[in-house]
């Protein structure tokens, strides 16, 4: 199987750093349309140079996905530059620390908004515009579309500190399993990616400012190393093509195996 991607147009979000614009580079390698999404232009134009309206497989679209009239305007932009829409893959995401046991911190709804309403409402989006080229096409077999959101380990470990993010990720995992039992009748397939630690920009910052950080990581992770981003890129290109088309509602775990480990060696009893 070749799993390609060839052709396809793909929408990336959070493209203009880590994860995101790992995705973005491996998809538009493998010959897709890519329309990269983030409020970082800069980044974003530095990275695929400038593009005139006709030239290239990449463009790039900077807003505040947040705002449902960016949304739209985001998917006006992408069928301008490339007809339809193939793949969506939401990998704007954000991790923040909090106190779980201060009232008066609002980390919960930042990053429910951030981390599942953006994913989801883009989503919701993104299939109605599948579902109405699939319509005008005529087509009525073969796949008409796959979603892609990366979530995170952290919705199923418990760690009191990252109490908004382990709720904002489990949340996106249940919508993942929603959204493929709503839009399987429509053959649009929606699967996740929860990854553990990946060597991204920010956790490079991470182990500059703690060495230590990269010691543990390593530690707890049965495979011994920190993931690429390639490594995640290429799991969402598995589920993204469509030789994966019987294959929805999953969380497709990439860890290293670190969610296996018992944190106790003490045996149970």
């Amino acid at each position: 199987m070749s799993f390609s991607i060839a052709g396809k147009t793909a929408i990336v979000t959070g493209a203009a750093n880590g994860v995101g614009l790992a995705i973005a580079r491996h998809f538009i390698d493998r010959g897709a349309n890519v329309m990269m999404a983030d409020l970082d232009e800069e980044k974003m134009r530095a990275e695929i140079g400038e593009l005139d309206d006709d030239g290239g497989t990449a463009r790039y679209f900077a807003g505040d996905l947040r705002e449902k009239l960016t949304i739209a305007n985001l998917l006006s932009a992408t069928v301008d530059a490339f007809d339809d829409i193939d793949i969506l893959v939401n990998a704007s995401r954000q991790m923040e620390r909090s106190n779980p046991l201060d009232p008066d911190d609002d980390a919960v709804e930042a990053l429910l908004q951030q981390n599942l309403m953006i994913s989801l409402r883009l989503s919701q989006q993104v299939a109605k515009r599948m579902i109405r080229q699939t319509e005008e096409s005529g087509r009525t077999e073969g796949p008409a579309g796959s979603i892609v959101n990366l979530s995170s380990i952290a919705a199923r470990r418990t760690q009191p500190d990252l109490l908004a993010y382990s709720v904002s990720s489990a949340a996106l995992d249940q919508a993942t399993r929603c959204l493929a039992v709503a839009l399987a009748p429509h053959r649009i397939r929606v699967n996740s990616v929860a990854f553990g630690s990946v060597m991204s920009a920010s956790l490079r910052g991470a182990i500059k400012d703690r060495a230590q950080i990269r010691d543990d990581i390593i530690e707890g992770t049965p495979l011994s190393r920190i993931a690429k981003p390639a490594e995640v890129a290429g799991a969402v290109q598995f589920l993204a093509a469509d030789e994966s088309g019987f294959m929805t509602g999953q969380i497709l775990t990439i860890d290293g195996g670190r969610t296996l480990l018992d944190a106790v060696d003490a045996p149970a009893h």
